[in-house]
């Protein structure tokens, strides 16, 4: 039988308005009767009807996250961080997925915002205009974005690239090849100008733009055959998804992963799926959604930002480049494509 606050002011031996005190503003009861009330309510069980309490404090008890696409192991790790953490503080969770759709991220966040304590809202896709516009009424922090004058939590994308280019340039790499995110991904701005940065006075080595590519497994198999066209012999992808399918199909091209060319991926999110278990640098999701959580909620002035450290995790997917040239074997043809040309 679920115990009321009835139950809790008959054990105590106080009257139910005591109680409430007690419970909800226990600086207005006297420490003798506010034990009392504390410890009737714990050996009961009593959990308080927080519904009502913060209809009266004019609060909701809860958080909204807006995510681009629940689906994506990387916004799937952080809700997992988020909501652990929130629930931790007496909060619940709005998780609303904007379908990689600004406009409709747009409209979560009026939507869901004005229902809930507090908006955190990630990699958004939505303009920093409409960022600025919908964060002057309700509090919002940022996940993987900055923004002038808005609270952020974000993670070290330059040093990230820096251990990542370092590692294949002590592997012998001479010709990298980087393949994007998704043009407007700010993470990948991010990490493109970590890549220059780390590049820069390292020996003769030399980093190919692939392009941008979706952030899932269609984007790395696009990739792929442009990394082998650029005969590079390593690449570093964004995230784990594009690095997986980026290693399908080269070797469906007949090149041999790591022997031929050595990936590495982004984020830790799948890097130990497939085989080889792929070299990643490893974004730590639940503590950047917890991060963001306690942000949002100490109501922290927007400077600075929070920035969280990465790792590489050094696996099986990168290796010595190939002994011959520096640049990576060509695939052999298949039938199809020497009768094309």
């Amino acid at each position: 039988m679920v115990a009321t606050l009835r139950d809790v002011a008959r054990a105590a031996g106080v009257s139910p308005a005591t109680a409430s005190r007690a419970l909800a503003n226990p600086e207005l009861v006297a420490p003798a009767r506010r034990a009392l009330v504390e410890r009737a309510a714990h050996e009961l069980g009593y959990r308080p009807n927080r519904a009502a309490r913060e209809l009266s404090s004019g609060r909701t008890g809860n958080l909204c996250l807006v995510v681009p696409d629940v689906a994506n192991p990387f916004f799937a790790g952080l809700v997992k961080g988020v909501q652990a953490r929130a629930r931790e503080l007496g909060y619940g969770v709005f998780v609303a997925d904007a379908d990689e759709d600004p406009h409709l991220e747009a409209d979560l966040v009026a939507q869901l915002g004005a229902q809930a304590d507090g908006t955190l809202l990630a990699s958004p896709r939505m303009s920093d205009e409409d960022i600025a516009r919908l964060s002057e009424d309700r509090p919002l922090v940022l996940v993987n974005r900055r923004h002038p004058g808005r609270s952020s939590v974000v993670v070290d994308h330059t040093d990230g690239m820096r251990q990542a280019v370092r590692h294949l340039h002590a592997l012998g790499h001479r010709r990298i090849g980087f393949a994007g995110g998704p043009a407007g991904s700010w993470s990948d701005a991010r990490r493109r100008d970590g890549l220059e940065l780390a590049a820069h006075g390292l020996h003769r080595l030399e980093v190919v733009d692939l392009g941008h590519f979706p952030a899932t497994a269609g984007g790395g198999t696009a990739a792929a055959d442009v990394a082998a066209a650029a005969g590079v012999t390593a690449v570093l992808a964004h995230n784990d998804l594009v690095a997986l399918a980026l290693v399908d199909r080269l070797r469906s091209r007949g090149l041999s992963i790591p022997q031929d060319v050595s990936v590495v991926g982004h984020d830790d999110t799948v890097a130990s799926l497939g085989s080889p278990r792929l070299t990643t640098v490893a974004v730590p999701l639940a503590r950047l959604g917890r991060a963001a959580v306690d942000r949002l909620l100490d109501g922290a002035p927007p400077e600075p930002d929070v920035a969280l450290p990465v790792e590489l995790l050094v696996r099986a997917s990168t290796a010595p480049a190939p002994a011959s040239s520096g640049t990576a074997p060509r695939p052999p043809e298949t039938a199809d494509e020497s009768e094309t040309r």
